[in-house]
């Protein structure tokens, strides 16, 4: 029989106890090495760990926490892991989470597989890692450089192998009880840039490794090369407008006026528009655009014949519609550009960085617009040298966003509600330049109403495994 050597952080004895004894219920376990002083995210304790395991497989436990491991458990990861020949494993658990005056409750916490574009460093692998030593070993070796936060992420990057084992096999405490909304701008909060930088390094050299980098050399936007005639005006055939600002909405009565307002309040020395589509809202939205149309003709707003239309779908039929100008830029029905130069702004970035695609700057606020953390979101791990390979490491590219339209009409957006502008942005990156505005252009409003202010782990792991998967994609074809 296969045995595992288990490492774990430092806590107090009683906590060691209880850890101890739960993998001591396996006949697999041969002992437990206390690491204390030390985090698993340096690279120079990964090395200490290859030096000092001596069994075939072994185990680190991540959290400094109290563990309980299912019964049986390490026997059901060792035989999983014989039989796939894995070298790194991970397998669906239970949290104890505190719900507040009812004490702690234990929740299923199912994960999700991880695909050749899981290049994300916050993966959810859960708080076990099993591996087989002698790949651990490799892996380590030719971990050339040290890091201190993102050893962890270079060491699963070179598993040549990795198992999701779908089993519920233990239960941990979690000690990260925020919403779903809370903890999606961890990534781009500032005091973590150092942080980043050290993730997107790792992440530069796998795709070096695997022959998916990208060399800083683009095309630029020219509608002559897609068959785009301009007319007397100088803008595309079918353009009416230089800009348009697209504001897909459904249901938000209480807020698409504010954004729509912030829109047609702009003051440009071109002409615009603001196509907003209404995807068949039924608690006054309807009612409540048509009324502003009526008195303002700039505003352009569409009801799909449609029913099966999901955001990215709302924005392809605006983007083809013979209202959409030179250049289409998003948005979202419940946050409002920062002042009236936004548009402005960003049809310039188009012009003076010859780019196929805009992201801006974004200050975080309450509903009623007072900046909450972390702050302004400017997404500097977005650079001119790097940033479409570690596009593909983080779960989002920006806000507004802004695209040639010729471009964007051949493209198109997938029609989904999630991720279909992180797919559109991947795909553009391939090919062009993305420009940069580290101005505070918007405004992006958190508040309950938001779609994703509280998702449930089912609806988290789906949308996670629908952008690893836009990743997986986007990898394979930067690979050919």
């Amino acid at each position: 029989m296969s045995s595992i050597e288990c490492f774990v952080p430092s806590m107090s004895g009683e906590d060691i106890s209880v850890t101890v004894e739960s993998f001591s219920r396996s006949d697999s376990f041969t002992g437990v090495t206390i690491l204390s002083g030390v985090s698993l995210r340096a690279t120079g304790t990964l090395r200490s760990i290859a030096e000092a395991v001596s069994e075939k497989f072994l185990l680190l436990y991540t959290k400094d926490q109290p563990l309980d491991m299912g019964m049986f458990a390490l026997d059901r990861i060792l035989a999983i892991a014989e039989d796939t020949k894995a070298d790194m494993l991970y397998a669906d658990h239970y949290q104890m989470v505190n719900t507040g005056d009812s004490g702690p409750v234990r929740k299923k916490h199912p994960l999700i597989d991880c695909q050749k574009g899981a290049l994300r460093d916050d993966f959810d692998f859960g708080s076990i890692l099993v591996f087989r030593s002698s790949a651990f070993r490799r892996a380590v070796k030719a971990m050339t450089e040290d890091y201190s936060w993102g050893a962890l992420y270079d060491l699963r990057l070179r598993m040549k192998k990795i198992v999701h084992v779908n089993e519920y096999l233990y239960t941990e405490i979690e000690t990260d009880n925020r919403k779903s909304g809370e903890k999606q701008f961890d990534y781009v909060d500032p005091r973590n840039r150092d942080v980043q930088i050290e993730m997107e390094k790792i992440c530069t050299e796998h795709l070096k490794r695997i022959g998916a980098y990208l060399e800083p050399v683009f095309k630029e936007p020219d509608a002559e090369a897609l068959g785009v005639v301009r007319g007397e005006d100088g803008l595309p055939e079918g353009c009416p407008v230089t800009a348009s600002v697209v504001i897909p909405v459904y249901n938000r009565v209480r807020t698409v006026r504010d954004a729509v307002e912030s829109a047609l309040a702009q003051k440009c020395d071109f002409t615009f528009n603001v196509i907003v589509v209404d995807n068949h809202s039924t608690d006054g939205t309807t009612e409540l655009l048509e009324e502003i149309a009526s008195e303002d003709s700039r505003l352009v707003h569409i009801v799909p014949a449609k029913y099966d239309l999901g955001i990215g779908g709302c924005w392809n039929l605006a983007v083809h519609s013979g209202h959409c100008g030179e250049y289409a830029v998003q948005l979202d029905s419940d946050d409002v550009y920062s002042g009236p130069d936004t548009l402005s702004k960003i049809v310039t970035a188009f012009r003076e960085q010859k780019c196929a695609m805009v992201v801006g700057t974004y200050q975080m606020t309450d509903f009623n617009m007072n900046p909450i953390p972390p702050g302004i979101i400017d997404h500097k791990e977005w650079t001119e040298t790097n940033g479409r390979n570690n596009a593909l490491r983080i779960n989002g590219l920006g806000a507004p966003r802004a695209f040639w339209t010729p471009l964007l009409r051949r493209i198109n957006l997938p029609n989904t509600s999630y991720g279909e502008d992180y797919a559109l942005g991947l795909r553009i990156s391939r090919e062009y330049r993305i420009g940069r505005i580290y101005d505070v252009l918007y405004c992006c409003r958190r508040w309950e109403g938001n779609s994703d202010a509280a998702l449930d782990i089912e609806k988290v792991n789906a949308n996670n495994l629908y952008k690893d998967r836009i990743r997986t994609w986007e990898l394979e074809a930067r690979m050919k």
